[in-house]
C-alpha cells in the first residue's frame, strides 16, 4: 500500500507488481506479505531493475536490515540478483524463471548493451553499496555530520554494556536492599533481568506510570530508572556509547526540519529500503521516517 504522506491517508492496498512501473519518486511503499513469500527478493529485484533501468545508481540507494547476519544476506542476496541479470545478457538461458531478468532483457539491442554496462559497472563497485543495520547507518550518518550528528570522537562505541549494567546493578541493589531484614519485593536476579531489559530497549515506556506507593511494581519501576540515570553517568565518565545511543543521537539530530542532517541524507539516499520492517522499534522509525518519508522513495 501507498501511504500518501501528508494527506492522513493510506491508499487502498492492492497487489505489487515487481514487473510494473517503479515506486514513483519520494513516496512510500508497504509490502505486506507472509514470511518465505519474497520481499527479501522483491527488493533486490528492485535495486536491480532500479539499476538496469538507469533510475539510480547503486550509491544512490542505502538498504536496511536488522542484525548483522540479515545484512549479509541481503548482501548476497542482491549482488546475486545482479549478477544473474549480468550473465543472462551473454546467455538468456541463465534467466531461468527470474520473470525480473527476463523483463530487463526484452529491450531493444542498443537498450540491453546499455542495462548491460549499468549492470556491470555496478558489480565492479559493489563493495561501496550501503548495506547496514540501523546501528551501522546511523554510525555512517554521525560520523559524516559530525557536529551536526552530536558526534565525539573521544567518545569509544562499545559493543556490548551488559558487564556495566551488572556493575551498575551490584550497586544500586547493595544500596537499596543490602540493610532489610526481611527478603526485598526484588530478588537480585529479578534485578538484573529488569536491568539488562531497560537497556537494552531504551525506548520502552515503563508503566504503570503512576503505581500505587511501595507496591512491587513501585519498586520495580523505581529501579529501573535508577538503573538507567546511573548508565547515563557511567557512561559519560567513561566516555563510551552503546549503539543504541547512535538511534537516539541520530534522532536527536534529525527533530528540526530544517536540520542538516535531513538535508545531507535525502540527497545522499534518494531511494532507501527497510528489510523485515516489522523489527523496527520506535526511535528506529523515527530516525527513518523524518530522514526520508517524503523527500526519498521509501
Amino acid at each position: 500500500a501507498d501511504a500518501a504522506r501528508g494527506t492522513g491517508r493510506l491508499m487502498e492496498p492492492r497487489r505489487f507488481d515487481l514487473l510494473g512501473p517503479l515506486p514513483a519518486p519520494r513516496t512510500t511503499t508497504v509490502l505486506e506479505a507472509s514470511a518465505g513469500t519474497g520481499k527479501t527478493f522483491a527488493l533486490a529485484a528492485l535495486v536491480t531493475r532500479y539499476i538496469a533501468e538507469g533510475a539510480a545508481t547503486l550509491d544512490q540507494m542505502l538498504l536496511i536490515t536488522f542484525g548483522r547476519a540479515a545484512t549479509r544476506e541481503l548482501r548476497d542476496r542482491v549482488r546475486r540478483q545482479i549478477a544473474q541479470a549480468l550473465a543472462a545478457f551473454d546467455d538468456p538461458d541463465l534467466v531461468r524463471g527470474n520473470q525480473v531478468v527476463a523483463h530487463l532483457l526484452d529491450a531493444d539491442a542498443d537498450e540491453r548493451a546499455t542495462r548491460k554496462t549499468r549492470l556491470g559497472d555496478a558489480l565492479a563497485g559493489f563493495d561501496a553499496a550501503t548495506i547496514a543495520t540501523t546501528h551501522q547507518f546511523c554510525k555512517l550518518v554521525l560520523t559524516s555530520l559530525g557536529v551536526a550528528g552530536d558526534s565525539d570522537a573521544g567518545v569509544e562505541l562499545v559493543e556490548s554494556l551488559d558487564e556495566l549494567v551488572t556493575e551498575i546493578v551490584d550497586d544500586l541493589y547493595l544500596a537499596r536492599f543490602g540493610r532489610l531484614t526481611e527478603p526485598p519485593q526484588l530478588s537480585y536476579d529479578q534485578a538484573l533481568k529488569l536491568a539488562r531489559e531497560v537497556a537494552s530497549n531504551p525506548s520502552t515506556e515503563l508503566r504503570p506510570r503512576d503505581p500505587e506507593p511501595g507496591s512491587r511494581a513501585a519498586v520495580r519501576i523505581d529501579f529501573a530508572h535508577a538503573v538507567l540515570a546511573e548508565l547515563e553517568i557511567r557512561k559519560r565518565r567513561r566516555r563510551i556509547l552503546g549503539y543504541d545511543d547512535l538511534l537516539t543521537r541520530l534522532a536527536g539530530a534529525l527533530d528540526a526540519k530544517d536540520s542538516p542532517a535531513r538535508q545531507r541524507m535525502s540527497q545522499r539516499w534518494p531511494i532507501v529500503m527497510v528489510d523485515e520492517f516489522q523489527d523496527t522499534d520506535p526511535v528506529q522509525w523515527k530516525v527513518i521516517d523524518h530522514a526520508f518519508s517524503g523527500v526519498s522513495t521509501l
